[in-house]
This record gives structure tokens, C-alpha cells and sequence, in this order.
């Protein structure tokens, strides 16, 4: 009889084990863990809001690149549009492109399109649908800057500075590791845990 319950006791608690792993990967979509700063990221395609395809090599400055992960309905996103929308200007003349991709399910690519407009974003914002790039690059907020030599290699991933409100900012992270990356000189600091929204992914 007390072998039987013992036996009992371990099948439930094999059981339970069990069903809290499934739950506990479900809720986590199994995001891939984003690849560390010195990778080469692969060339991809996505398209604009508008449906025309464009490959990240053909995105790129002479310089480099920054791709930021955006939103539109994201209010730490929105409170970023207009430093995004000023880090295109500055430095798309000195050669590094900024590229904005969407990856949200919930905010289809007309919904991009009339965002960007009403908000003044010029630079170019891909529609990931399936998040499949958010994904290979393991982004989960909104903002999140990935920063690209001319190479495609990462060499900076995280926030684009520490405080949503630009009153509050004292470490301009994104700006600094751009200016660094445009001297030759190495990244200083090659990251900043990204804040914001989580990327509504499909389930």
C-alpha cells in the first residue's frame, strides 16, 4: 500500500512538473536570445508599409546602420519619435541610416503608414509581419536599437537612452556608440537594457 502511493505521489508530481514547463514556455513565445555584440547579422528582406521590399544591405549608409524596433500605439515608443526622427537627420549625413521595423500582430501596415505620416517619421519603417526578424533578433521592446557596422556587424544593442522623458535623460547610449563606431574607436559601451513596451508577437 505504501509502495503504491509513493508510486502515486511520483507520477503527480511528474505530472505537475510537466505541465508547468509547457506553460512556462508558452508564455515566453521561446524568443530567441539576441545575438551578441561581434555577430554578423544575414542579410534580410521586409517590406514598407507600402509592400515594396527592401534588403537590409540596400538600407545601410556607407557608414553603417541602426535598426530600431518601433510601435505605434506603444507610448514609450511614441514618447521616442521625435529623438528617432532627429537621430535619422544627424546622422544620415554622416552616413549611417536609421531603420524602423514594426513587428507588432496588432498594428497592421496601413496603421504604419498613417502613424509615421501624422508623426513626421521620413525614415523608412518595414512591417515584420510573423515576427520573424524580431525574432532572429531577439528584440522584445519597443524602442530597441540594434547598431550595425558597414560589415552588418553588431557592435551596439540595447536602449536609445535611459529616460523616456527627455527632460530626464542623462546618458545619450545610441548617440554615444555612434559617434564612437564613426571615429574607428571601439564602443564603449556596446549596451543598455531596452525599456519599453513588450513586441506583441503572434501567438
Amino acid at each position: 500500500m505504501k509502495k503504491q502511493y509513493a508510486v502515486f505521489l511520483l507520477i503527480a508530481s511528474l505530472v505537475i512538473i510537466a505541465l508547468a514547463a509547457v506553460a512556462g514556455s508558452g508564455s515566453s513565445f521561446d524568443i530567441p536570445a539576441p545575438p551578441v555584440v561581434g555577430t554578423v547579422i544575414d542579410d534580410f528582406k521586409l517590406p514598407d508599409a507600402d509592400g515594396s521590399e527592401h534588403s537590409l544591405k540596400a538600407l545601410m549608409g556607407k557608414k553603417g546602420a541602426v535598426i530600431i524596433f518601433v510601435a505605434t500605439k506603444c507610448p514609450v515608443s511614441n514618447a521616442y519619435n521625435d529623438r528617432m526622427e532627429k537621430l535619422a537627420e544627424d546622422y544620415k549625413a554622416k552616413g549611417i541610416n536609421v531603420i524602423g521595423i514594426n513587428a507588432n500582430n496588432t498594428e497592421p501596415s496601413a496603421e504604419v503608414k498613417s502613424h509615421a505620416a501624422e508623426k513626421g517619421l521620413k525614415f523608412t519603417i518595414l512591417k515584420d509581419d510573423g515576427n520573424k526578424i524580431a525574432d532572429r533578433l531577439g528584440a522584445t521592446r519597443t524602442p530597441e536599437a540594434y547598431v550595425l557596422d558597414t560589415s552588418l556587424k553588431l557592435v551596439y544593442h540595447g536602449r536609445i537612452d535611459n529616460s523616456q522623458k527627455t527632460e530626464g535623460v542623462t546618458s545619450n547610449d545610441l548617440r554615444d556608440a555612434l559617434d564612437e563606431l564613426l571615429a574607428g574607436k571601439a564602443i564603449t559601451k556596446t549596451g543598455g537594457a531596452a525599456f519599453g513596451c513588450t513586441i506583441k508577437r503572434v501567438s
